[in-house]
């Protein structure tokens, strides 16, 4: 029998915190490894347990698995949460990557030198251009395909959150992608991974950033 979820990655949220996300609606629980010094990762490349030599990596089901979409299509496929048929998941596929596209802006944040440039175009990129779609799909439906919940519901309510985090009454415009996510923060298991003390993690802050440039060995901010 399998043995429990392993996540390896960073203490923060960066490109594990959707999985985080996807595998409390699912469920199932997990363990972590966090990493937090560049020996750590350099065991895992020795090891060979990181196919293209990057995190996050997710030990399930007996395999490791890398690269995020591929293990959120997997997490999705395994426990329903990836629609009824071709043309359901490839619309979910269609909805995810735009909301994944938003939230990487976001997420490279913290390693901006000057982000108040960067946030004036999230701001605009995601009123003008992604909102506006979630906000029409969601007219008269609870979910955005095939009414029930799917991996495109969870990752646009973790969207959603980490715009308010940024601008707050950003989706006052936006009524019908509000009442989504009040109606998706509603859901016992969401419920709880929003409270004090869960596994969700906070926004960046500069130990996080002090870490991710440690263990990946950055000598400078990138962006």
């Amino acid at each position: 029998m399998a043995g429990k979820v392993v996540l390896h990655y960073i203490n923060g949220r960066g490109r594990m915190e959707s999985i985080r996300w996807l595998l409390t609606v699912a469920e199932v629980e997990f363990d972590e490894v966090h990493l937090t010094t560049r020996d750590q990762l350099k065991q895992l490349l020795s090891d060979g347990d990181l196919m293209f030599q990057q995190v996050p990596m997710v030990e399930i089901d007996g395999m490791k698995l890398i690269q995020t979409k591929a293990i959120l299509n997997y997490i999705a496929e395994k426990y329903n949460l990836h629609g009824k048929d071709l043309k359901d998941r490839v619309m979910i596929n269609m909805y995810s990557e735009g909301v994944m596209d938003l939230m990487e802006m976001i997420m490279l944040l913290p390693f901006t030198k000057d982000p108040k440039p960067k946030l004036a175009n999230i701001e605009a990129k995601a009123t003008e251009r992604y909102l506006p779609v979630f906000e029409k799909v969601l007219s008269g439906q609870i979910y955005l395909v095939g009414g029930k919940i799917s991996v495109a519901d969870v990752l646009l309510l973790e969207c959603t959150l980490m715009l308010e985090e940024k601008f707050a009454g950003i989706l006052g415009d936006f009524r019908n992608v509000k009442a989504f996510q009040g109606r998706m923060t509603r859901i016992p298991a969401i419920d709880e991974f929003l409270k004090p003390g869960s596994k969700r993690k906070p926004q960046p802050d500069d130990q996080y950033v002090k870490t991710v440039m440690e263990v990946f060995d950055l000598k400078s901010l990138p962006f």
